[in-house]
């Protein structure tokens, strides 16, 4: 019997068939990674490698520490809210991003009460963060989340509530309120200083007392025979901020601010801090932005600000953009000076932050010959 007749007829093998397995092997999509998972990437070349850990920490600040914390409970309360209703949150699913914005607005969401359209963006800019971050974005651009996101807003868009605006002379009634102790002295420098620099919140409390002493440091102050110069990070970039001396002690900022660092003893790391009571000295922890927006609030209502407002609105008047507000709305100075001391981009966002201004001084109806 010859062996040909017992095994089948099979070609043989072509001489590169193994090279071609490889290059079938290479064009094969890459599966997807599962949830929870990060896209897989090609080994990278020594060097480079070395390097992956100095990435991702620079990756890790993009955003500002208060926007981190806020993406972050954005996609817990998603996370929450898909489970319940057996909805995997790992997989950037249009159709249940859109189902989710409707929850928020109708009041279906984890409050069980409608969101702001400004808080319901700030949601999706999170879930739209966090599926990039992951390598698997988000379809911003999809039916489902396009038509519902455009009728939300114009159902429920609203004018921008904003904060009133604290004057002088609002200022110098909260001082009057304030004791005469460590956490007087430091709140103070606080009202004062945040009114004179036009400081949002995150910038004052994010101040220390030199450059390059710490790591969440978002600026430093430089004490001057005519003043203080702040130099700080903000939304925009870094800026310099010039609080010149005030006309008395009792109103001066950069005044304020030297007697808190001295009676605190404070000459390096975060000038505003935690005070231990009874008045027993200092910590080294930086006070948080919040305390900027519950001294206002507190101050401003123990003043009697704005007492012709009903008690519940007058709870919610003020807070920490009270003080740029009052800035922008006081000074009697020329607006470009303004509009670079608060940092903005344009003159427009100035404007609005000028609550009381002079309007209809350029009357366009009389010009326009009526």
């Amino acid at each position: 019997m010859k062996r040909d007749h017992l095994m089948p007829d099979l070609p043989a093998p072509p001489a590169h068939e193994p090279s071609e397995r490889r290059a079938n092997a290479a064009s094969e999509p890459v599966p997807e990674p599962g949830p929870g998972q990060e896209r897989p990437h090609a080994a990278l070349p020594a060097p480079l490698a070395r390097l992956a850990d100095t990435a991702r920490t620079y990756a890790s600040r993009k955003d500002s520490a208060h926007t981190a914390r806020a993406y972050a409970s954005d996609w817990r309360q998603f996370a929450q809210w898909c489970r319940r209703r057996g909805v995997d949150p790992e997989l950037p699913d249009p159709q249940v991003v859109g189902l989710y914005l409707a929850a928020l607005a109708a009041g279906d969401g984890p409050r069980q009460r409608p969101l702001s359209v400004a808080t319901i963006e700030r949601r999706l800019a999170a879930l739209t963060a966090r599926y990039r971050s992951t390598g698997r974005p988000l379809d911003r651009q999809d039916r489902h989340i396009v038509d519902v996101w455009a009728g939300i807003r114009r159902t429920h868009a609203k004018p921008p509530r904003q904060k009133e605006a604290l004057l002088a002379d609002d200022i110098l009634a909260m001082l009057a309120t304030l004791p005469h102790d460590l956490r007087g002295l430091r709140d103070r420098a606080i009202l004062l200083l945040g009114f004179a620099g036009g400081l949002r919140r995150s910038e004052i409390v994010g101040l220390d007392a030199g450059p390059d002493q710490t790591t969440d440091g978002q600026g430093w102050i430089e004490i001057l025979a005519g003043g203080a110069l702040l130099r700080v990070r903000g939304k925009t970039g870094w800026r310099t901020v010039e609080v010149g001396r005030g006309s008395s002690d009792r109103s001066c900022p950069v005044r304020a601010l030297e007697t808190w660092l001295s009676m605190a003893r404070i000459a390096h790391g975060p000038v505003f801090r935690r005070v231990l009571r009874p008045n027993s000295g200092v910590t080294a922890e930086r006070l948080s932005d919040k305390h900027v927006v519950r001294l206002v609030r507190r101050a401003a209502l123990a003043a009697g600000v704005r007492g012709d407002l009903p008690e519940g609105q007058r709870a919610h008047a003020f807070g920490g953009h009270s003080l740029r507000a009052g800035l922008a709305s006081a000074a009697e100075a020329d607006e470009a000076a303004v509009q670079r001391q608060l940092g903005h981009a344009s003159a427009e966002m100035t404007r609005r932050y000028q609550r009381r201004r002079d309007h209809f001084r350029i009357n366009l109806t009389k010009a326009a010959g009526l």
